[in-house]
This record gives structure tokens, sequence and C-alpha cells, in this order.
């Protein structure tokens, strides 16, 4: 079994503890671990091992994903509605080839076999392409490739240009299913067009890798209590009431408000196979909830109700508190434990608002 780092063994101690113990011993800011979930989350697609070293531009494949990544996230890694790609998680697999030796003159012709046995049941495939490079400089002209099903010779794969890629929709080949797909087999084949030297040392393309666009119905938490599409007039609107509660003078130091806290993957020891974002900042909420509650902070009218009783009834009667209102999600581009490249998005991961509750 691998061992802990001993920071992330520190945090994930603090998961199990409860919130009222952590924020009494002040080892976390307060709120600040309902949104840790995040690392559990993640330790279960942790490496069994320390072996697993991919540095961020070792390879095709994974170029190719860190552009998709930074396309489609900011830099905190939330994703983009202008740039969505349709789709909460995205899996790369890698080809495994049947070995032999490939050239035969100038044509290179490999064998590739796409292993897709025991796919996640919670992920439902919606689309299946295989991206390649198309053309290839030489030192003396160029390699032209292509596709083609290995089951059927002859019948090429239509692919469409991508940034300088070549993506072939391949779903119609693939049996959706929960983890029941089987495999996918094709052929890689490539010629040398132009003066190339008869001496020249042949270059091996680089293999054609899978992606799979999956619906994963499990890749975040369940909706929060924080309601932020309630109706206009359901939310605080009674402070509004009350002449006198709104003559009162607000806008203390400590008003309830975001605060940072971001964690480092690379203090938790998992830098080396988490490689986008290199960092989490899920942020809490920390701060005293003011007499008068603005309409900004979208406070439930008991909320108000119980501001207005603790400030001018009985104040033994609490204060709301100041809770997160707002969450977004954050995406994560990770090596899985088989070598393959995963984008998957968690919801309900970072605080964007506050609220009294």
């Amino acid at each position: 079994m691998a061992l802990l780092h001993p920071f992330t063994s520190l945090l994930l101690f603090l998961l199990a503890v409860p919130l009222s113990r952590a924020a009494n011993r002040s080892l976390l800011p307060p709120g600040s671990l309902p949104a840790l979930p995040l690392l559990q989350a993640l330790q279960v697609r942790a490496p069994s091992g320390q072996g697993l070293r991919v540095g961020p531009a070792s390879g095709q494949p994974l170029r190719y994903m860190l552009n998709l990544y930074r396309r489609a996230t900011d830099r905190e890694g939330r994703p983009r509605h202008s740039h969505s790609l349709g789709t909460n998680t995205i899996r790369l697999v890698q080809a495994s080839s049947h070995g032999g030796q490939p050239w035969a003159g100038r044509w290179y012709m490999q064998r590739l076999t796409y292993h897709l046995e025991g796919q996640p049941e919670a992920e439902h495939l919606l689309r299946a392409t295989v991206v390649y490079l198309p053309s290839l400089p030489l030192a003396r002209g160029r390699l032209l490739c292509a596709l083609e099903l290995a089951a059927t010779s002859g019948v090429l794969l239509s692919p469409s240009a991508h940034y300088g890629w070549a993506e072939a929709d391949v779903t119609p080949y693939l049996v959706p299913g929960n983890g029941s797909m089987g495999s996918l087999v094709l052929q890689h084949v490539c010629v040398r067009a132009g003066r190339a030297g008869g001496h020249d040392a042949p270059v091996a393309p680089s293999h054609p890798f899978l992606l799979l666009y999956l619906n994963d119905t499990q890749s975040g938490l369940a909706p929060l209590a924080a309601e932020p599409h309630r109706h206009r007039r359901d939310t605080g609107t009674l402070a509004y009431d009350l002449p006198g509660y709104l003559r009162e003078q607000g806008g203390e130091k400590s008003d309830c408000s975001l605060r940072p806290f971001p964690v480092s993957f690379a203090q938790l020891g998992w830098d080396h196979w988490i490689i986008a974002p290199h960092r989490y900042n899920p942020r809490y909420c920390k701060g005293v909830c003011p007499h008068l509650l603005r309409y900004d902070y979208h406070a439930p009218n008991h909320a108000v109700v119980q501001s207005f009783v603790h400030q001018l009834v009985d104040a033994n009667v609490p204060r709301p508190s100041c809770v997160p209102y707002r969450y977004s999600p954050i995406s994560v581009l990770m090596i899985e434990r088989d070598g393959g490249i995963l984008y998957k998005e968690y919801e309900n991961m970072i605080a964007e608002s506050c609220t009294c509750r």
C-alpha cells in the first residue's frame, strides 16, 4: 500500500473531524471543510505508488489534453461557459500495438487496440473520437497518415481538422453500456511522400489516441442548500419593510465575505499525477453578518427576522451565520493509474459568494 504524503494525511484526517471541533482547534479556517471533499474524490483516483512521473510536456497526448484544458477553463480551473466541452468527463485512452515490423519500404502499417473494459458504471458514453496527426514533417518530405477499421480492410475513417489534428468519429463502432464497451481495433497507415532518402532512419509516428466524451453522473456533490435562483421577491425583502431597521448603521469592518484558502497539490505530494490546476482554492466565508442585511447577501427572510430579533428584541438570539451561498465547479486534468489521461469537472467545489443564514 502506498504511503500518503504527511500533509495529505493531515487534510484527509481533518475531513473526518466534525466541523465544530476543527473550528475550535483553529486547524483550518471556519467554514472551509465543506469544500474539501474534492480531496477525497481525488484521493480515490491517486496512483497506488510514486513510480508514475509524467512531466507536463511529455508526449503528444498530454500536450493535446493540456491545450484542451486551457481552452476550457480559467486560471483557477473553473470551466468557461463560452468554451463548454458539452460534458463533464473526457478520458484519453492510449493504444497498445500488436508488435512486429511496421515499416515496409515507404509504407508504415501498425495495428492498434484500445481496451475499454472496466469503464465506471456512472460514466455514460456520449461520443468517441480518435485523434492523430495526419501529416508529419521529415528531413526531405512528409509522412502522410490515415486510419482504417481493422475489421473491414480498406475502409478509412473520415477525419475532421481540429487545431492541426485530425479527429475521426468512432462512436458508431462502440457499444455504449455500463462498463461493457469492449475494445476498438484500428489500423494506422502512413506513407512517406516526397524525396525522402532511402538511407534515412524511418520515423515512427506517435500512436493515435482515443477520446471518450462521458457524462459522469457522480462527478460532484449533490446540490447544496443555497438556492441562487429563487425569485427576487423571496430573498431579503423584509428588510425593506422595516423603516427603523433600515436607519440602523451597519458596515462593520469584519462583515461576512469570501476569504482565500489555497491548497497546493505539490504540498499534497500529488503534483506528479495532477497536471492542472496547480492549486485548489475552495475559499470560505467568514465575518459578522451585518445588522442590515443588504440585498446582495441574498439572505432568506428567516435570517432577516433573526437579525432583527437579535438587534432589537433579544440579544440571546444569535445573529445569522456567514456561510457560502453560491458555488462553481472545478476542472481537474490528471494521469490515471493505467497511464491514461482524464479531464473531469467536479461540481460545487469553489465558493463564489456568501450569505447569512
